[in-house]
Order: structure tokens, then C-alpha cells, then sequence
């Protein structure tokens, strides 16, 4: 239920909702995103994401890739954190605007999503670690716990932790950048 809302805003985000914008697409769309579209939508990310690079005069190897029904980008390399930013600000704000060159180029939406440094695939680890222990603390005590606010991307992780136990459920509560979820005892 409030994973749903999550996704919606990773939609929006395309992601991050909860990552859901960032990770899902609109369920009415009518038509099925080819793999070749969602490659050739990784490969105007990647040539977008190559000059942007070039401009800061930053080197790193740039990796496309369709995962999960969506088209990836990849930057690693030395000397990227900046790219990433505070808890992943700034690698938020790239990703928008890769989204937006996608759509300039192909006039649809895309559901891109982009990571620098595996910065998302650590955060992912980290937010699973933080959504057991939530869980953990919901089934000793009985009572919600509430999580800090976090990006779509960050609760769509953690919704996907949750959701996957017995006896827990989560939903998100709150508005941007205060939207935040709560893990409580299932009915």
C-alpha cells in the first residue's frame, strides 16, 4: 500500500518513489518497453552522462546495461564521490537530468536509473541492514518503528525488505523530502 505510493513517486523520479519512481513505470502505460528501446535508452544515458564527465574532467568507465525491466548506467572510476554527493544528493539530481536528455532524445519517459561509484548497490546493502533491524524491533516490542526520512530510492529498498518478511508491513508517510516509513506489526 504504501510501497505502491513509493513506487509511483520512483516513476516520478524515473525513480528512487520510494524509489519507485526511479524504479517503477506507470501501470497504465499501454505498451511494453522493448529491451532494444530500453538499451538504446541506456546508450543516450551513458553518451549523456560520458559528456558531463568530459566537462568536469572526471574519468570513469560508463557501463549500460537493461536490469530489472529498466535501462542502467554504470560510472566507476577513482575520484567520483562528488558525483554522488551528501547521502546520494547529488547523484539524484544527475540522474534527472540523464532522465531528461532520454526524453529530449526519445520524447517518452524512461525509468533510468543511474549509479556512480556502486554507491546505490552499497546504500541497497545498507538499507536492508537498517529495514531488519526495524523488523527485528517491531516484532520484540509490538509497536511501529518510524525511519528517517528518506529518498524513493532508499524506501523502495526497504519496502522490499519488509514486505518480503511474515509479520511486518510498512508504509510510507509524510511529503518529500520528509516522506519517511513506518514498520509495523501486520493485522
Amino acid at each position: 500500500m504504501a510501497e505502491e505510493a513509493d513506487e509511483a513517486d520512483e516513476a516520478d523520479e524515473a525513480d528512487e518513489g520510494d524509489e519507485a519512481s526511479g524504479d517503477g513505470a506507470d501501470a497504465g502505460e499501454a505498451k511494453e518497453t522493448s529491451d532494444n528501446d530500453l538499451f538504446r535508452q541506456s546508450e543516450i544515458a551513458a553518451d549523456y552522462v560520458e559528456g558531463l564527465l568530459d566537462i568536469l574532467d572526471y574519468d570513469g568507465d560508463i557501463d549500460e546495461l537493461v536490469s530489472g525491466g529498466r535501462p542502467v548506467v554504470e560510472v566507476v572510476g577513482g575520484r567520483l564521490q562528488p558525483l554522488v554527493g551528501q547521502r546520494g544528493a547529488t547523484l539524484e539530481a544527475l540522474q534527472e537530468l540523464t532522465r531528461l536528455a532520454v526524453f529530449r532524445e526519445t520524447g517518452s519517459p524512461s525509468r533510468l536509473l543511474l549509479d556512480v561509484g556502486g554507491y546505490r548497490a552499497n546504500r541497497r546493502k545498507e538499507l536492508a541492514a537498517v529495514a531488519k533491524n526495524a523488523v527485528e524491533k517491531v516484532k520484540e516490542y509490538g509497536e511501529p518503528v518510524r525511519l528517517e526520512p528518506m529518498s524513493a530510492f532508499e524506501r523502495k529498498c526497504v519496502h522490499d525488505v519488509v514486505n518480503a518478511l511474515a509479520g511486518v508491513e510498512s508504509e510510507s508517510e509524510g511529503v518529500e523530502p520528509h516522506r519517511r516509513i513506518i514498520v509495523r506489526p501486520a493485522p
